[in-house]
């Protein structure tokens, strides 16, 4: 598998944090190399993206949304410790990952979408949102894209 620009980039980030004695961003870093290594095993054996990059951006998004989740969670349950190391986490995911498209960019891109594939339904939306992750998986807000598609087309 060919490394890449992004995997490069970690792997630098973790060495330097390293030296700097940063425990809790080297932690977080190798994290982070444990879940690209995880995904590249499972890659074996399915199918790879093409791009190197969009593998490495795939887990790094699974890992914030997990975060996200765990932060909410462990706030609710009064346990702030545990929120603010999820969330010095999530920082140095953050770090990795590409400017996400804005609302009014998202909803350009489904406009776009719409038209060019003629969607006029409800029925519709699964082929609007295969062709946006095709076309902005990487910078897309899945979630947000998911909600804006459906108030779209009903």
């Amino acid at each position: 598998m060919p490394q890449t620009a992004l995997r490069d980039e970690i792997k630098a980030a973790t060495i330097t944090a390293m030296k700097a004695g940063d425990k809790p961003r080297t932690a977080a870093l190798r994290l982070i190399g444990a879940k690209i290594k995880d995904r590249d095993i499972e890659a074996r054996t399915g199918k790879a993206p093409d791009n190197d990059d969009d593998l490495v951006i795939e887990v790094l998004q699974k890992m914030a949304k997990q975060r996200r989740e765990s932060i909410t969670m462990y706030e609710d349950g009064g346990r702030q410790e545990l929120a603010d190391q999820e969330k010095g986490e999530l920082a140095v995911i953050e770090e990795f990952l590409p400017q996400m498209m804005s609302e009014d960019e998202t909803r350009a891109a489904i406009d776009a979408v719409k038209a060019e594939i003629g969607a006029d339904s409800i029925k519709d939306m699964g082929r609007v949102m295969g062709e946006l992750k095709k076309r902005h998986g990487a910078v897309l807000d899945m979630g947000l894209a998911s909600g804006l598609v459906k108030a779209a087309l009903s």
